[in-house]
């Protein structure tokens, strides 16, 4: 179906000619129509089909109606990186290049003087990453009252990134009454879930199969040992004479360092992740889009936001912890129905990843093996399997059943019971004896009565149940005398001193006595004192 019958305003039209498009694709062609009529839309499908174009279109066709009376922005995008940002940004002039729209990006790791000088100008679309977003609300910088619109972009790459908590936080900075627009590359239970606390009566959108990968990617598997990755690597580059490589490594650490080893082999190659300051990650990417930089070393980071046309190959150099990342990873690639090709590095030890991703694909992956580089992936062994263990209730009565001669219920191999001599449940203390007759000696050991003679058993703890005392060992115990009340009481009352008026009246006073005597003056005379008297 062309643009022309979904209704857009002839600017914009023009605008997407200028593009180079000229059919929409499957998701434009449902998503439009619905935004069109001021409906709230979730929408799932893959990734490069074309998403932004089908919220960015309708929201400038809406948006061109009516001019912006004030500075505040009737039209928020919120996504989750810096580059997906930058690239919704990019499409939104281009498409509203004839309009008098106004358009401003706001992120993280920049300064906020320029965004703030930006937004005093007065702007009608911002497209925001929630951090950033969040500082310019709390400087008062930025009004959000005016949103006619709400886009949550990527909404799973949101919840994987953590942002949950920024997003509760901005729903209520926006009106009420207000059109919400939610896309996603994955369509899974969270969403939904997200969904149904932000939208309205929403028109549900699913264009491809859940958590597929685009047809037209070529998918390929090269088996290699770990050590051996950053040279199978190279010698693909070189002998096959690729131009244009994005590769994902799994870690920062691990993208500076491939990077480092593919720059030594005289490739050119730059690593791009979230420690890169934004002017460094801008460089790279804009450096690897005009084809100065054969090799993009990237994380998961950007996995989102990286649109370039025509890319020709991806590689997963290590394979993603989580099966999903490996749908937008690939995604770089075979955009807007172009060809493509993804390449997986698998040593031995991604047998568990791969597992995950071929289950989530429905299909396996095909295995092409270099000479000279090869790994035997169908040596991985699989985790060995917990052995079954009944509980004592349950070992009864299989033994019971066994002894019956009958099949025991579960289909299970019973350990026969252990022969235990003098088995007697006589007393508890016994009972524990005899099963910890194996036991070392140690703390809280209960004493067996054939060792309650002789010497106490070595390392015997204070709080044993039965610590009993061998007769040799009570005569060396020496005896205390213990008092009776009686026996206290006539003991306090023959050290108790006697006290006696007489005795104290007695005693000479001194000269300086408060009760009289004589005191010695400045001037040295000494003077009279009285004594007083007790009232």
């Amino acid at each position: 179906m062309s643009f022309e019958k979904l209704g857009l305003k002839p600017e914009i039209l023009n605008a997407v000619t200028a593009q180079g498009y000229s059919e929409a694709t499957p998701i434009q062609m449902q998503a439009i129509p619905e935004i069109l009529k001021g409906k709230d839309v979730l929408a799932g499908a893959q990734t490069g089909t074309g998403k932004t174009a089908a919220f960015a279109l309708p929201i400038l066709n809406i948006l061109s109606d009516t001019p912006n009376s004030g500075r505040a922005p009737r039209a928020l995008i919120l996504t989750p990186t810096r580059e997906l940002a930058a690239q919704i940004y990019d499409c939104i002039e281009h498409y509203s290049r004839y309009l008098t729209i106004k358009c401003a990006v706001i992120f993280g790791g920049v300064s906020l003087r320029p965004q703030i000088e930006q937004l005093k100008t007065g702007i009608d679309i911002l497209v925001a990453t929630p951090g950033r977003l969040i500082d310019h609300v709390m400087k008062r910088t930025l009004n959000l009252s005016k949103v006619e619109i709400f886009v949550l972009d990527e909404a799973d790459r949101m919840l994987d990134m953590g942002f949950i908590h920024d997003i509760r936080k901005i729903i209520p900075m926006l009106p009420a009454k207000r059109q919400n627009l939610l896309f996603s590359a994955t369509y899974t239970k969270e969403i939904k879930v997200l969904a149904d606390k932000i939208l309205t009566r929403p028109v549900s959108i699913e264009v491809d199969t859940e958590n597929s990968a685009v047809d037209k990617i070529d998918q390929i598997i090269h088996p290699v040992e770990r050590a051996e990755k950053k040279d199978l690597l190279a010698h693909l580059i070189t002998s096959e004479e690729w131009k244009q490589v994005l590769v994902f490594t799994r870690t920062k650490h691990g993208a500076n360092r491939l990077a480092t080893q593919l720059n030594s082999k005289k490739i050119n190659a730059v690593a791009i992740h979230g420690n890169k300051s934004q002017s460094a990650r801008t460089e790279a990417l804009s450096g690897f889009k005009g084809g100065k930089i054969t090799v993009l070393v990237a994380t998961d980071i950007a996995a989102r936001g990286i649109d370039i046309s025509l890319l020709p190959h991806v590689v997963n150099y290590d394979l993603p912890e989580i099966a999903e990342n490996y749908i937008h990873r690939i995604g770089r690639t075979g955009r807007a129905g172009a060809n493509g090709k993804a390449v997986s590095l698998v040593c031995p030890e991604d047998h568990k990843e791969l597992k995950q991703i071929q289950k989530l694909l429905g299909c396996s992956i095909d295995v092409q093996k270099i000479a000279g580089f090869d790994a035997d992936l169908s040596l991985i062994p699989d985790k060995p399997k917990r052995e079954y263990t009944f509980n004592r209730n349950r070992e009864r009565e299989a033994a019971e059943s066994m002894i019956k001669g009958e099949a025991p219920k579960d289909n299970f191999a019973v350990k026969p019971a252990k022969k235990r001599e003098n088995f007697n449940f006589s007393s508890k203390e016994d009972r524990f004896a005899e099963k910890r007759d194996d036991q070392p000696r140690g703390r809280g050991r209960f004493v067996k009565d054939s060792e309650k003679t002789g010497d106490q058993p070595k390392n015997q703890g204070r709080f044993s149940k039965d610590r009993r005392v061998s007769p040799s060992q009570k005569e060396e115990i020496p005896k205390i005398r213990v008092f009776d009340s009686n026996d206290i009481k006539g003991e306090v009352e023959k050290r108790k001193p006697t006290s006696n008026r007489s005795s104290s009246s007695s005693k000479p006073k001194s000269s300086n006595s408060r009760y009289g005597g004589s005191k010695k003056t400045n001037d040295g005379n000494k003077k009279r004192t009285y004594s007083r008297t007790r009232s």
